[in-house]
């Protein structure tokens, strides 16, 4: 007992002084994970729209698999990523494994489904509403996605960052992929699981505090958003 309560003092010291090691692994951790959410949202928003208000074989078919890989394993898609940017891979020749640029494409196409799947739903509730109106405009599919992902844009912003909190506490992805290199690739989630191996207690607490902090943050940003979108607290 006195050991954790040494190691939590300890870590709260390291984030009032402001340790440098940990804010700097805090740091990457927000950059890969920004980079992935953007990433994966220049995509899954498009692709979530049209699949709510296209009317094509298979669709149904097609929103039931995406549904399903919203539970993608992490570990699956850090393995794909590893063959695809490996040396002996079609993309090793742009050397990116073991890069952080590899963890934002890992964590892209882990979170792409969990974007595209609620994305189609806000898309496609708005779209039961002005299906008829924009038909009657002429409005093409294309056309009536991109409105209806600009009507929406405040709903859609819940799930940037249902995603944003998706890929910030992510492990398994980043690990394969990034290598958990100190200073180089060393996230939150990868340091916290280093750390509590080796001992070092109070680093592993002082950065699991924060994702703590900022996995709560991102819910109560999502659900001032949606109170706000919908006209205020009633």
């Amino acid at each position: 007992m006195d050991t954790l309560s040494a190691s939590f003092h300890a870590a709260v010291a390291l984030l009032l002084h402001g340790d440098d090691h940990l804010y700097g692994i805090v740091a990457l951790s927000l950059r890969v994970s920004f980079i992935a959410v953007v990433l994966a949202a220049a995509f899954a928003l498009p692709a979530g729209a049209l699949l709510a208000v296209g009317r094509f074989r298979g669709r149904r078919t097609l929103t039931v698999l995406l549904n399903g890989f919203m539970g993608l394993p992490a570990v699956v898609v850090g393995l794909t990523v590893y063959l695809l940017l490996s040396r002996a891979g079609p993309l090793g020749s742009f050397g990116l494994l073991f890069t952080p640029t590899a963890m934002s494409i890992a964590q892209a196409l882990l979170v792409f489904p969990l974007l595209a799947a609620l994305s189609r739903q806000v898309v496609e509730d708005a779209w039961s509403e002005y299906a008829e109106q924009l038909r009657s405009l002429g409005a093409s599919n294309l056309q009536a996605a991109w409105t209806l992902i600009a009507d929406t844009r405040w709903s859609l912003s819940t799930v940037l960052l249902a995603g944003f909190g998706r890929a910030i506490a992510e492990v398994g992805a980043v690990m394969i992929v990034g290598g958990n290199i100190d200073g180089v690739t060393r996230v939150m989630t990868t340091a916290i699981a280093l750390e509590t191996s080796k001992g070092d207690l109070p680093l592993a607490l002082g950065l699991g505090l924060v994702l703590l902090a900022l996995v709560l943050l991102v819910n109560a940003l999502a659900h001032g958003v949606r109170i706000w979108a919908a006209g205020g607290p009633r």
